[in-house]
C-alpha cells in the first residue's frame, strides 16, 4: 500500500494547448503561488508538492475535425488521497470543455 510520501502520478491527453494551459491553471490550482517553466507547474504547499507537466502539442484528427492536444502528466507527493482528490476533482472541472 502507498503512503503520502510516495508520488502518486496521473497522466491524461488533454484537448488544449499550450496557452489554454497556462491560461487556466491557476483557476486549476486555485492560487497563484507556484512556479512556472516551459514544459509545466510546481506547487509546493508546505508538504504537499504537485508537479504537472505537458507535453509537446499536437492535432488529433477525428473525421473533418481538428482538435489540439497535449499530454499531461500530475505527479502528487505528500497528498492524503482526500486532497488529492479534491485537487484532481477542481483541476478537472476547470479544464472542462463544453458539450454534453
Amino acid at each position: 500500500m502507498a503512503n503520502d510520501r510516495d508520488p502518486f502520478v496521473i497522466e491524461k491527453e488533454m484537448a488544449l494547448t499550450h496557452a489554454d494551459f497556462f491560461r487556466i491553471i491557476p483557476r486549476a490550482l486555485d492560487t497563484e503561488d507556484f512556479d512556472q517553466s516551459d514544459s509545466g507547474v510546481v506547487l509546493v504547499d508546505g508538504d504537499k508538492r504537485l508537479e504537472i507537466s505537458i507535453g509537446p502539442e499536437r492535432t488529433r484528427q477525428i473525421a473533418l475535425m481538428k482538435i489540439p492536444a497535449c499530454d499531461v502528466r500530475l505527479e502528487f507527493s505528500g497528498y492524503s488521497e482526500a486532497a488529492r482528490a479534491a485537487a484532481l476533482v477542481l483541476f478537472d472541472r476547470m479544464f472542462q470543455k463544453g458539450g454534453g
